[in-house]
């Protein structure tokens, strides 16, 4: 991939929120992502963690899904490959899936219909096996996103130290 700062002014907070992203194995919301980074101890402002993200977004080196309120939640995309990814609801873990026929099917719409530049986004959500419940459990969890009452620091569970 190429350098996704290239277009803009390379500065000491830009390399952190890009080192602090790439830490991340799953989507992280960019109010988590700040606070992971002020929590280790990096002086940064939140607007310039959204700044930086919309730049990275802009650049196609990062994956964005749709919280259920709403939020926008980031990830580091290795490569040039846009991706698609099931994320759990209960615990935020995210796995790449094989989207070839998804990708067929939007090329086939496009085609057929005679719109050009199509986009489109395919979000799919479930409950991964750790977070399943046992037979005596009951229901299924609720959505981590949802849960109001949790610290940003519970929630970037997927940030590495």
């Amino acid at each position: 991939m190429s350098d996704p700062t290239a277009q803009q002014r390379p500065t000491r907070q830009r390399s952190a929120i890009l080192e602090a992203l790439a830490n991340c194995r799953d989507f992280v919301s960019a109010q988590d992502l700040y606070a992971r980074m002020t929590e280790d101890g990096t002086r940064i402002g939140l607007t310039t963690v959204y700044r930086a993200l919309r730049d990275l977004e802009a650049a196609g080196a990062v994956d964005v899904v749709q919280a259920g309120a709403g939020e926008r939640l980031y990830r580091w995309r290795p490569d040039d490959s846009h991706r698609h990814y099931l994320i759990c609801r209960a615990c935020g873990s995210s796995r790449p899936v094989d989207s070839e026929v998804v990708e067929e099917w939007a090329e086939r719409i496009a085609s057929h219909s005679g719109f050009a530049a199509v986009e489109h986004t395919v979000e799919l959500t479930g409950v991964c096996a750790s977070c399943q419940p046992t037979t005596d459990e009951g229901e299924l969890p609720l959505c981590h996103w949802d849960l109001a009452s949790e610290t940003p620091r519970h929630r970037a569970h997927g940030c590495a130290s």
